[in-house]
């Protein structure tokens, strides 16, 4: 089949799922995609309708376990018809347990046809000074595995002349989907509710934490006013800081950090599905 167009659709607070997503789309080489980044307020306001020429790049982080409930709300309103999808979750070196398999029901529901898929490492989130699990992750090497794996889906669609007739992929997981009692990373809905993000003394009030922060939970005014009940505890203030001015206090998100650090040191490979 012809591909008219590339999307790529990304989610990605700190920078490791569109870097991924960036690379499959660069080994698929088909034009110059579209980027349709759901990751702030803004990008989640509008919306999306794609045919079957088209060929769909999905990528979401895995939190808990799933796909963040707020970008898995925006993927609800998606308008498809026929269209080639290829799911991709990054997962911090813990485990992606249901995430892609949702992420392939919500895409599949909207009319997509998921024809590959992918589970890559990104640096955890939660990463503190000396106890960073994944870190530098994805690297060079996994850009280039995911630039050989967007070629392999290219010539996957490219060896057949309708997404119809694309062979199905199937992907690990369960249903129903395991998961918190309290699903958290929904707008609107607390996870923990803690005030846990430490802001030190040599913050310069540049704004950036606040640009980027995909809830809208930092006063752009006063970079050190954080809405508790807002944040979805992404951390992308704390990556994004240019003077290190914000950090994880202790409590339990620091014991967090070092229990996925003490747990998961293993070099984790990327999964990829076709």
């Amino acid at each position: 089949m012809e591909i008219r167009s590339v999307k790529t659709v990304w989610f990605s607070p700190t920078g490791t799922t569109n870097a991924v997503v960036a690379a499959i789309a660069r080994g698929i080489d088909a034009g110059t995609p579209d980027i349709i980044d759901i990751t702030r307020p803004a990008g989640r306001k509008l919306s999306l309708q794609t045919s079957a020429h088209d060929l769909l790049i999905v990528g979401v982080p895995v939190y808990l376990g799933r796909i963040p409930a707020l970008a898995g709300d925006w993927l609800r309103t998606l308008v498809a018809q026929d269209t080639p999808a290829v799911c991709v979750v990054v997962y911090g070196n813990r485990a992606y347990d249901d995430a892609l398999l949702e992420l392939h029901d919500i895409l599949a529901e909207r009319g997509c046809r998921p024809v590959a898929g992918a589970a890559c490492i990104g640096q955890h989130s939660f990463s503190t000074p000396g106890a960073v699990t994944a870190e530098g992750r994805p690297d060079a090497r996994d850009c280039a595995q995911a630039e050989a794996f967007g070629k392999n889906v290219g010539e996957k669609l490219r060896a057949v002349t309708s997404p119809v007739q694309a062979p199905a992929v199937s992907f690990p997981g369960s249903r129903p989907y395991r998961m918190a009692t309290c699903h958290p990373y929904r707008e609107g809905t607390p996870f923990w509710n803690v005030d846990f993000i430490a802001v030190g003394d040599s913050c310069i009030q540049c704004g950036r934490c606040a640009e980027g922060c995909p809830v809208g939970a930092i006063d752009p005014e006063d970079s050190r006013a954080i809405d508790t009940k807002r944040c979805i505890t992404c951390c992308a203030c704390i990556r994004y800081c240019p003077v290190q001015a914000k950090t994880i206090m202790p409590g339990i998100v620091q014991d967090a950090s070092l229990r996925v650090f003490t747990l998961n040191k293993e070099h984790r490979e990327p999964e990829w599905f076709l």
